[in-house]
């Protein structure tokens, strides 16, 4: 049986509504480093951007603008420069879209649908995720890539924080990139998780990264092999015997501790040094597909609507979808020293 209903409540945490949201399940959402400008990628084979506005309980958001694919997007990234905007999709190519108006150009292409993308600044390079099965980096001065990776299998999710870049495949493999040598494979490991990939986030200090799977768990995975006894995993997005997938992984830019977005309809702040979750928010009516901080941590923007984990005959035709802007407290999203320690990590 469905826990989720069209008359239950989409906003038991009371987080501001972003207006005009999509008329169909949001796939991505990213900030611009820059500024706060929040770009939504969705079903309807939509790109749309909002600005927010005002501070405090005056905070408003401002549709700026949108664009189309042909077909569902599935990925967004922003450039450094704060207004430029990378998307891509089903229609196996990624657009590049000046936020300053002028029409959307066509920087990458792949034999199947664009899954995941990423800029890298430090490389002035976009890298993008293919079901095709390779990852593809582009100059883009050039029309062709300036080099194909081969994966093992489609890639379902990445993660970069510079000289770090993760990538995790269908068969639950997770490869890992040193960017200094991006042609060669760092190391190649199967997911500490027994189901598949879903999600991935790069640590801060780039020794490590998160990942999330289908199956209501997330592993914390240090890659130096010193440190594999700090390696563990744990349970999350579950109610009772129900199990549901983990989206959504977004470490705080500021704090360094983490956010999980869930099919369950929740989303839950943590704290992996200390071992401990630091606040579970009310479970919302449906599906959290996606999630994204702001530059500064300041805004935690999630979107609430089907994500298709249940099929078909889940899925209410009549239920809108929503994209919600959460303000987290200091004590929901600061770390804190583990309980029953002097305090010393």
């Amino acid at each position: 049986m469905s826990i989720f209903s069209a008359t239950a409540n989409t906003n038991p945490n009371k987080s501001i509504e972003v207006k005009e949201p999509p008329a169909d399940s949001v796939s991505s959402l990213c900030f611009s480093p820059k500024a706060n400008l929040l770009v939504a990628t969705s079903w309807d084979n939509q790109v749309r951007c909002w600005e927010v506005t005002g501070s405090g309980t005056n905070v408003g958001t401002v549709p700026k603008a949108s664009i189309s694919h042909e077909q569902p997007v599935l990925c967004s990234t922003w450039k450094d420069d704060g207004t430029t905007v990378f998307s891509g999709g089903s229609d196996k190519q990624v657009k590049m879209w000046q936020l300053s108006g002028s029409q959307p150009v066509t920087v990458a292409v792949h034999d199947a649908p664009v899954k995941e993308l990423a800029w890298i600044p430090e490389m002035n390079l976009l890298v993008t995720g293919s079901w095709d099965k390779t990852l593809r980096y582009w100059d883009l001065r050039q029309q062709n890539p300036t080099h194909i990776q081969q994966l093992p299998e489609r890639c379902y999710a990445l993660t970069v924080k510079h000289p770090l870049m993760v990538a995790g495949t269908a068969d639950r493999n997770l490869i890992v990139f040193n960017l200094q040598n991006p042609q060669t494979e760092f190391k190649r490991i199967i997911s500490p998780l027994k189901y598949q990939t879903r999600c991935l986030a790069a640590f801060p200090d780039q020794q490590g990264f998160l990942v999330g799977s289908i199956e209501g768990r997330v592993g914390v995975h240090h890659l130096d092999d010193s440190q594999l006894s700090k390696n563990f995993t744990f349970k999350c997005h579950r109610e009772g015997n129900e199990i549901y997938a983990v989206n959504s992984l977004n470490f705080h830019p500021i704090h360094g501790t983490f956010a999980t977005a869930g099919s369950d309809g929740s989303f839950n702040f943590w704290d992996k040094d200390s071992k401990q979750r630091l606040k579970a928010m009310s479970r919302c009516s449906q599906p959290i597909p996606c999630s994204a901080f702001n530059n500064d941590g300041s805004i935690y923007a999630y979107a609430v609507c089907y994500d298709w984990s249940k099929g078909a005959e889940n899925h209410n035709p009549t239920a809108k979808t929503y994209i919600y802007l959460h303000f987290p407290q200091e004590s929901e999203v600061k770390g804190k020293p583990r309980i029953g320690t002097s305090g010393r990590k």
